[in-house]
């Protein structure tokens, strides 16, 4: 590698004029945002300045807000858009924030069930319903998005054993903290009255393979005998000789 002094500027003034002193050759640079950047020691931020140069023609500041709020993660954005995720991350922040604050409303909110909104919050709700099924009301989290009719969703994550499950609401802000709608199965077994029921109802066993064999039916009892019938007497019958001479047996007349 062959090391250059510089000589000065070109008559423009906007180019460098370098000279190797072993040849003597001569050589322009260019002055540009990565040259200021290299010459103050700022090589990090020389790679950022170039992006944020070549990014706004693919993805305005907007249009990344406008995806964060309906949902996607900033990594999404960023690699949907061959972006940089530090850059995205500046413009997404706000939006997140405003996501998170949707959602800690809709905790407050009050589920709206078949007779009307409930007294309980949502929160209080499903706390009682993941309490009255055994499992762990702290182990939660929550999230909220903007659908493009102007409305949230609110997502409700939960651990039950190894699985982990989600619930979706609709939060309608309005006085005395506004409402949730169920918006899914899940969502409504939460918000249920009925605590007591599990929320994913077990397969009858026939069904997993383990059926237990029936036992074997009780053996018929022998029918009952039938009562012996009493036996008349046969009247004896008089011998041939006895008929013709008028005797009968035992020698009487």
């Amino acid at each position: 590698m062959r090391e250059l002094k510089v000589v000065g500027l070109d008559v423009d003034g906007k180019r460098i004029i370098c000279e190797n002193d072993d040849s003597g050759e001569k050589f322009i640079l260019r002055s540009d945002d990565r040259l200021h950047a290299a010459v103050r020691g700022e090589k990090a931020e020389s790679s950022h300045s170039q992006i944020d140069a070549e990014v706004p023609s693919m993805l305005r500041p907007k249009e990344i807000q406008a995806k964060i709020r309906s949902g996607a993660s900033v990594e999404q954005v960023a690699a949907a858009a061959g972006a940089d995720i530090g850059r995205v991350e500046r413009f997404a922040h706000p939006v997140l924030l405003e996501r998170s604050r949707a959602a800690e409303l809709a905790t407050a909110a009050h589920p709206v069930l078949a007779d009307g909104p409930s007294v309980l919050t949502l929160l209080e709700t499903v706390t009682s319903a993941l309490v009255a099924r055994g499992l762990d009301p702290e182990d939660t989290s929550w999230d909220a998005w903007r659908n493009e009719d102007g409305r949230w969703t609110v997502q409700m994550g939960w651990k039950a054993g190894m699985s982990d499950n989600v619930a979706h609401f609709r939060f309608t802000p309005g006085a005395h903290g506004g409402t949730v709608t169920a918006f899914d199965d899940a969502a409504c077994q939460l918000v249920d009255p009925d605590f007591a029921r599990p929320l994913r109802p077990l397969a009858p066993v026939a069904q997993l393979g383990f059926e237990e064999p029936e036992p074997p039916a009780a053996p018929e009892p022998p029918p009952a005998p039938k009562p012996a019938r009493a036996r008349k007497g046969k009247p004896s019958v008089p011998a041939w000789e006895d008929v013709l001479l008028g005797v009968r047996s035992g020698g009487q007349r």
